[in-house]
């Protein structure tokens, strides 16, 4: 065991994240963290640590009592509300030896933010006329169709600027002089909106207009649709889990739908074929993954981020379409060969990386150095601190 290394999760007590994270602490040889609830954070203004406790903020979801604290609202379906919860959930994101750096998390939970960010580093991803400096304000149903026609996007995805797990996510299309939308928003009779398990058609652009005007308040982001390469007739997409600069776990995500949310009955597709098709189209596997680093590197401060793939049809591209603080939730999945986190889940990968040091010299994890300083942590960022061992291509 690494004496005096000690570690606090902010989370929602009994979470699963919280569990899988808790499990993995312990299988490391340490005490379990101290748990800080959601509810004590947000009704207090914020956490208070131990000296030297290092310090995981979890996601806030899954418990009616705190979305409502976050958004103003005690129907944790509604999906209006997002800008609220996005400042107050921002607000609580201080203190403590954090394992994420509030300020970029701020950035991963603002998809306009965060688009800019990557494309300024010169990650791929989709066009975006709402990104960057110069990016369009979307007021509503209007200035979408307006963007429309000037950036000649036929086929788009409207986002809640800070959704999550395709919340209030729009896939629309055009053509034949009509508009239809693929979303999970359900839509009362009194026009509320309601995130559903269950994907739903509008095929009327008056139906579609109505949910976009809805949504506009709380700040929309746009993109181009990339058409996806398909296993198996399905359209397909990777989860990739990035930790301490390395890309550790991965799963294939498909579905007949636009969105392959498992949640929204995508399902899990194979990882080896799909790494076959990329070589199949004369690619390199370890440039996939690459593509994952490099957009993970652009929060060099966050120890773990889950990043959203998209392969172009052809499998001979890909682009980066989201990156995720919480997007390491994938149970029972063991790391990638070669990425130093074999036979362990994405939690284990985590701790196992604080423990350890920086797993790339070369993209390191600055947090680490205050990790260092701690009794009893083993090795920081000295000279020499173990690295995962080269991927094979």
């Amino acid at each position: 065991m690494a004496g005096g290394v000690r570690f606090a999760v902010v989370g929602n007590p009994g979470n699963r994240r919280v569990t899988l994270f808790a499990d993995a602490v312990r299988a490391a040889g340490l005490p379990g963290p101290h748990v800080v609830p959601w509810t004590d954070v947000l009704r207090r203004g914020g956490a208070r640590f131990a000296p030297g406790e290092i310090v995981r903020v979890d996601s806030p979801g899954e418990d009616p009592e705190v979305d409502r604290m976050l958004r103003g609202t005690a129907e944790p379906t509604r999906v209006e509300g997002s800008a609220r919860w996005y400042a107050g959930f921002t607000a609580a994101l201080r203190g403590g030896v954090r394992l994420d750096d509030p300020d970029e998390v701020s950035v991963l939970f603002d998809k306009r933010r965060c688009h800019a960010v990557l494309d300024a580093a010169g990650v791929p991803v989709p066009f975006s006329p709402t990104s960057g400096p110069g990016g369009a304000p979307v007021r509503g149903w209007d200035d979408v169709r307006t963007l429309m026609r000037t950036h000649r996007m036929a086929r788009l995805f409207v986002k809640p600027a800070h959704g999550s797990s395709a919340s209030g996510v729009l896939a629309v299309e055009s053509g034949g002089g009509r508009i239809r939308a693929t979303t999970s928003v359900e839509v009362t009779a009194d026009g509320r909106l309601y995130n559903s398990l269950k994907l739903r058609r509008y095929e009327d652009e008056r139906d579609v207009a109505a949910i976009v005007d809805a949504l506009a308040p709380d700040g929309l982001h746009l993109e181009r649709w990339v058409p996806k390469a398909s296993q198996q007739g399905r359209a397909t997409d990777f989860r990739v889990v990035v930790v301490a600069g390395r890309a550790t776990h991965a799963v294939v995500r498909t579905s007949r739908s636009p969105l392959t949310n498992l949640h929204l009955g995508g399902r899990r597709g194979d990882l080896d074929a799909a790494r076959a098709a990329v070589v199949a189209a004369c690619g390199r596997w370890s440039d996939v993954l690459e593509v994952c680093e490099r957009a993970a590197a652009c929060f060099p401060r966050t120890l773990c981020v889950g990043v959203d793939l998209l392969p172009a049809v052809g499998w001979r591209r890909t682009v980066v379409g989201e990156v995720n603080a919480f997007g390491d939730l994938l149970p029972g999945l063991t790391g990638l060969p070669g990425s130093g986190a074999e036979g362990l889940d994405t939690y284990g990968a985590q701790v196992a990386a604080v423990l350890r040091g920086p797993a790339r010299p070369d993209v390191p994890w600055s947090r680490a150095q205050a990790l260092a300083s701690l009794p009893g942590h083993p090795a920081g960022t000295q000279p020499g601190a173990p690295r995962a061992p080269a991927r094979p291509v």
